[in-house]
């Protein structure tokens, strides 16, 4: 059962830093839940308001149904007990569902309910998929509005409407006009997370237009530079702000984009330049070249 209710899990969110954990492989790319548990018990020892199990940064789009929930079961079972831990549901509605159900069953707190898999769909599609997984849990859920999945404010407001568990909206999108709408519609009713690649970089601007939290991905590897930026925003210091940004996330920006889907490797790359190895990605993804590698551990040096 889960140990929030849908408002007090928004509630807990909203105030502090979010990260994605990656999810452990061994040499043959099989999950390791042994080096999985040590990297959470890291990762919780920090203040973190939220970690969401197999999620983007996590590789869930290449996990099975069955090891999806073997990773959030897991995470929930080494950290639960004093961190909020969400699980992502995606693929088609049933499967979806299958995924919440299994997260509720596994003991998560909340779901992060992504696009649905490789279709377009119309507004009122969307409203009858989000509604079936939000029918099917008592846990709180969150939209994604990404890809395939651009929820319209009156879209939101509808579903809000319809369910009480209905509790967070993501961006992936970056659409300021879009999010000015969505927010000046929802007010306070939903919390907002910035979900866009590297969110730091977005993070400032997207708290005035009410994003007041965003899921860190280099929370994996410095944490308590995460932590210290994340502080830097809701304080709007610019200044401060700025430096981080001029003296690791922009440099680091210039890593990731050598090549498509670094965003998720160069995060496992950051661990093995720590000493924290949580194994190679899976493809379609590919692991940092040894040059790369080598100019990440070189940054990660300089906020150590």
């Amino acid at each position: 059962m889960a140990k929030y209710t849908p408002q007090e899990l928004a509630d807990t969110l909203k105030e502090g830093l979010l990260s994605f954990p990656v999810t452990s492989f061994d040499a043959n790319l099989q999950f390791d839940e042994e080096n999985y548990r040590k990297h959470l018990s890291w990762q919780a020892s920090f203040p973190v308001a939220g970690l969401f199990a197999a999620g983007g940064t996590g590789e869930g789009f290449s996990l099975t149904p069955a090891e999806s929930e073997r990773v959030v079961r897991t995470a929930v079972d080494e950290v639960g007990s004093h961190v909020p831990v969400l699980a992502s549901a995606g693929g088609s509605t049933a499967q979806a569902i299958e995924n919440a159900q299994a997260a509720e069953a596994a003991g998560a707190d909340g779901i992060l309910l992504l696009p649905p898999y490789l279709t377009e769909a119309d507004q009122a599609g969307l409203v009858e998929h989000v509604s079936a997984v939000c029918r099917a849990t008592s846990l709180g859920v969150i939209i994604y509005n990404r890809a395939n999945a651009i929820y319209k404010d009156t879209t939101v407001a509808t579903l809000a409407d319809r369910h009480e568990n209905l509790i967070g909206f993501k961006d992936g999108v970056g659409d300021l006009e879009h999010d000015a709408r969505v927010y000046a519609k929802l007010g306070d009713r939903l919390f907002y997370l910035g979900g866009l690649p590297t969110a730091e970089t977005f993070a400032l601007p997207l708290l005035q237009l009410g994003m007041s939290t965003y899921s860190s991905a280099m929370y994996n590897f410095v944490p308590q530079f995460a932590l210290d930026f994340y502080q830097d925003v809701r304080n709007q210091d610019r200044a401060a702000v700025n430096k981080k940004l001029n003296d690791f996330v922009i440099p680091y920006l210039d890593i990731r984009d050598r090549v498509k889907g670094y965003s998720v490797s160069i995060v496992k790359g950051g661990l093995d330049a720590i000493g924290r190895s949580a194994g190679p990605v899976r493809t379609p993804l590919q692991n940092l070249a040894p040059q790369d590698l080598a100019d990440l551990k070189a940054l990660i040096a300089t906020v150590s």
